[in-house]
């Protein structure tokens, strides 16, 4: 019995051996059980940099969204007709409050029953182009220059979104809803009524002379 098994120990051993290459080599083999179709190989490299920490205040009080269709003409050259793009174009902006504009005499107390706070005034501090849920519809002459001219359709329609918003009168619903949103959530903060009125402008000192 001892004989047989000094016998079997070297087999035994290569056994294990051939056991232990095997699973080791076996991951590397397995691109080659099916080389038309190979598994894919994915490589990501990255390297991010904080550029910017900025402290943020702006309370968002509405939002107005925008659809329009934009046709932007642009002329090239004198003798050929003017390259044009028409987008369809979704857009939002957002009216808010900057909360640090406020300044110390800008809250008053009056008694143990009135809080006055003056709020500094609505700003439009958003507006953006939504490129989701926007296209081009067509391009016209574009002489190898369609990128260009779309990216300006693009800038103008942004604008127009700017503009849409404050003719819309976004300004005036901001004030509005900060009376709805604020005096209600100050005046669980504080136990006091609560009265918000808007910041006076410090007057401008004429130069002198």
């Amino acid at each position: 019995m001892p004989q047989l098994l000094r016998r079997l120990l070297p087999l035994l051993f290569l056994a294990g051996l051939g056991w232990f290459l095997w699973t080791k080599v076996r991951p590397a083999l397995s691109d080659f059980e099916n080389p038309l179709n190979p598994a894919p190989r994915v490589t990501i490299t990255h390297n991010t940099v904080l550029q910017k920490v900025e402290a943020l205040g702006r309370m968002e009080l509405v939002r107005y969204e925008f659809r329009d269709v934009v046709e932007y003409k642009k002329s090239t050259y004198r003798f050929l007709p003017d390259a044009k793009v028409a987008l369809i174009v979704a857009g939002n902006a957002i009216g808010c409050l900057d909360l640090r504009k406020l300044r110390p005499q800008d809250v008053v107390l009056e008694g143990d029953s009135i809080v006055r706070v003056a709020l500094p005034a609505p700003e439009l501090c958003v507006w953006q182009i939504d490129h989701s849920k926007s296209k081009v519809y067509s391009i016209e002459n574009g002489f190898f220059q369609d990128a260009e001219l779309v990216d300006a359709g693009y800038k103008y329609a942004e604008q127009n979104v700017r503009r849409a918003a404050l003719n819309s009168g976004i300004l005036a619903q901001t004030e509005q809803n900060a009376q709805q949103i604020l005096r209600p959530m100050l005046e669980t903060m504080t136990g006091r009524r609560v009265i918000l009125s808007r910041q006076m402008q410090n007057p401008t000192v004429p130069a002198k002379r």
